[in-house]
């Protein structure tokens, strides 16, 4: 169905622009980035070159910058590589940008496609179960960094099953049980929602 031909069918609206099917790079030039549940990388591209590839769309040089080298381009380029490292370092992962990013560990991994998302210079970052396969000091670190990317103004929404990172990391949260909410509010209030307890939680739920 078609937005707009059903009153209640609004589909989805970022900053007052519907941006329903639009392609992902439009939707990334509109200041929305994502990250997978299933990690999604350039396996034999390096760390860095991979985060400059993730900035594509503060790019604007046109064909000809691009084949006589020019000032302009020379400049972007600069730019790009230059804000890349400051993500990797910011990130943690500085140290590895000439590794390839299929030879990065698992939860490295996780961060790379993070760091990608960042390049973007996103308003909005759409993070896919971020923490899913790492281990308790992996998720741990990856939801401080999550904290240090809120800080810097990045809205970020996560689609997360780790209670213990949704209940310890988020401002609102917005419940679903098979695809229909059943609860939204602050993490306090979540909690105590019956319909959650049943649902998910577990009555002898605690945060950690």
């Amino acid at each position: 169905m078609k937005p707009g031909t059903n009153p209640d069918l609004q589909g989805l609206i970022f900053k007052e622009k519907q941006i329903t099917n639009l392609p992902p790079n439009k939707i990334a030039r509109q200041g929305i980035t994502r990250t997978f549940q299933k990690t999604n990388i350039f396996p034999n591209v390096t760390v860095l070159d991979c985060v400059i590839m993730g900035g594509y769309r503060r790019v604007r040089e046109n064909l000809f910058d691009i084949l006589f080298q020019t000032q302009s381009f020379k400049k972007a380029e600069k730019d790009s590589r230059d804000q890349a490292e400051n993500i990797l370092e910011f990130l943690g992962l500085q140290k590895k940008k000439e590794v390839l990013a299929k030879n990065l560990a698992y939860g490295e991994q996780r961060l790379l496609e993070i760091a990608i998302g960042l390049a973007a210079d996103p308003e909005l970052l759409l993070l896919d179960e971020p923490v899913a396969g790492m281990n308790p000091n992996e998720s741990e670190q990856a939801m401080s960094l999550i904290a240090k990317i809120r800080q810097k103004g990045v809205t970020i929404l996560l689609v997360e099953h780790n209670m213990d990172v949704v209940m310890n990391i988020s401002d609102r949260i917005v419940v679903l049980d098979h695809g229909r909410k059943i609860a939204e509010g602050e993490p306090s209030q979540v909690q105590e929602d019956e319909r959650v307890l049943e649902a998910y939680l577990g009555k002898g739920f605690v945060c950690a």
